[in-house]
């Protein structure tokens, strides 16, 4: 059972059928996705960049890390390929995400921030 900071996560916990949801509808059998306050509340968010950051942590949520690609993103949020691109890179310009390119015909590695973190650009023009 993997623990970090003293947690059992919770998918080890259903995994060993320790919890059992009961009464369960179609609706809450597909599972939920918790956003932190501090994304859903952000003013400098557009209401994309924010559902994006939810569908993040939606497929990131069984394995702990995840690798969506752009076209996945746009298809399973109802958005165009561009759309998803120009929300990633808010969520990157406002420190909520780092995507790590892998290179040509491979899908980004994109990291969740639960804080946002300054971008890289900001760091540079702080210390210019």
């Amino acid at each position: 059972m993997s623990q970090e900071h003293g947690f059992t996560h919770l998918k080890d916990v259903l995994a060993q059928r320790t919890i059992i949801f009961e009464g369960a509808d179609p609706v809450s059998a597909g599972g939920f996705t918790q956003v932190p306050n501090c994304v859903l509340e952000n003013g400098k968010l557009s209401a994309g960049a924010k559902l994006t950051y939810a569908m993040l942590l939606k497929y990131a949520w069984q394995n702990d890390y995840c690798f969506p690609g752009q076209a996945r993103l746009a298809k399973d949020m109802g958005a165009g390929k561009r759309s998803v691109v120009r929300f990633m890179a808010e969520l990157q310009k406002h420190g909520f995400v780092t995507i790590k390119r892998r290179g040509q015909g491979k899908t980004n590695v994109y990291v969740v921030h639960f804080q946002a973190k300054k971008s890289v650009d900001k760091k540079r023009r702080d210390h210019a």
